[in-house]
């Protein structure tokens, strides 16, 4: 489920560490990448144990209410389908994943206090109330368990925990956050989806490893390339996070013959808006443009597929 954007986020992490640490080998670049790889991974895996064991706070919140002395008639409707619903048991039920979490130790972050805190924080919701005393049914569920998702992915205490616990966070946030989305919608027929979240071999090792390689191979190559382009820059004032971009784009130009050039050409600007300074996306376009317009007029570029130039 990993995308190249993905991909190629992850490359720029790798390549911006070994051009900070020069000791750091090719062959210890390629086990971070992988290792990173694994981390997405299990960021995900940890986001739905949290938000299953979130939904388990409604026994406590039913026992709390069932045991006043004096109830109110809230108290006596209350139930606690937010986590005895079939949506939720067809997870439970899927005794790999527990085995899968507690294998990798992901159970050792959860805080019970946090735990309590969200569930206490999304049953003040009018939304979950409505639920409670309104609404019935599978699709009532699925709605409940989405919206307390969407709580949670934007609840501040949240983030913050994420962050402390995985540094991928803030990169892998958007695709974490469709993947569990998805999951939640295909239950209870599809338990399993937690399974598809690996990492892509076309996406992780035929684009990947394959460009990690091809930039160790061929860096000084794309260099000379690239330094006739930057006119009255020199190489050495190019900020690291642009230079590493115009380095893997002009790989994907010459070595990735299924990507079309503008799509690289684009990917790499948006990539410079969000990781490089506020000016990078003019200065990588307009690099990138002018040196897939010459790459072009040599013959260099050789594209194949559907809807592409060869």
């Amino acid at each position: 489920m990993l995308s190249r954007r993905n991909i190629r986020i992850k490359i720029l992490q790798v390549l911006y560490m070994m051009r900070r640490d020069k000791d750091v080998s090719a062959q210890e670049g390629m086990a971070y990448y992988q290792k990173s790889l694994s981390n997405s991974q299990d960021l995900y895996l940890f986001n739905l144990l949290t938000f299953l064991r979130v939904t388990e706070y409604a026994k406590e919140d039913l026992e709390r209410k069932s045991s006043k002395y004096l109830p109110k008639e809230e108290d006596t409707k209350f139930t606690a389908k937010l986590f005895e619903n079939d949506l939720v048991a067809a997870m439970h039920k899927e005794k790999e994943f527990f085995k899968l979490t507690k294998k990798k130790k992901l159970d050792s972050y959860l805080d019970e206090d946090s735990l309590k805190k969200y569930y206490k924080e999304f049953a003040a919701t009018e939304s979950y109330k409505k639920y409670i005393y309104e609404e019935e049914g599978e699709e009532a569920d699925r709605k409940a368990l989405l919206a307390l998702f969407r709580f949670l992915a934007k609840n501040d205490g949240y983030q913050e925990d994420m962050e402390d616990r995985f540094a991928s966070w803030e990169d892998d946030r958007s695709l974490v956050i469709g993947a569990m989305k998805k999951t939640i919608k295909s239950l209870p027929d599809s338990p399993e989806m937690y399974r598809t979240f690996r990492p892509d071999y076309e996406a992780s090792v035929e684009f990947g490893e394959f460009m990690l390689n091809k930039l160790f191979e061929v860096e000084g190559e794309l260099e000379a390339l690239i330094e006739p382009a930057l006119e009255n820059w020199k190489m050495d004032r190019v900020a690291d996070i642009d230079m590493i971009l115009l380095k893997m784009a002009i790989c994907e130009f010459l070595y990735c013959e299924t990507i079309p050039t503008k799509v690289t050409l684009n990917e790499y600007v948006e990539l410079a808006k969000l990781y490089s300074t506020d000016k990078s996306k003019d200065f990588v376009n307009g690099i990138l443009d002018k040196m897939m317009k010459k790459l072009e007029g040599e013959g260099k570029i050789s594209k194949t597929g559907r809807g592409l130039t060869g």
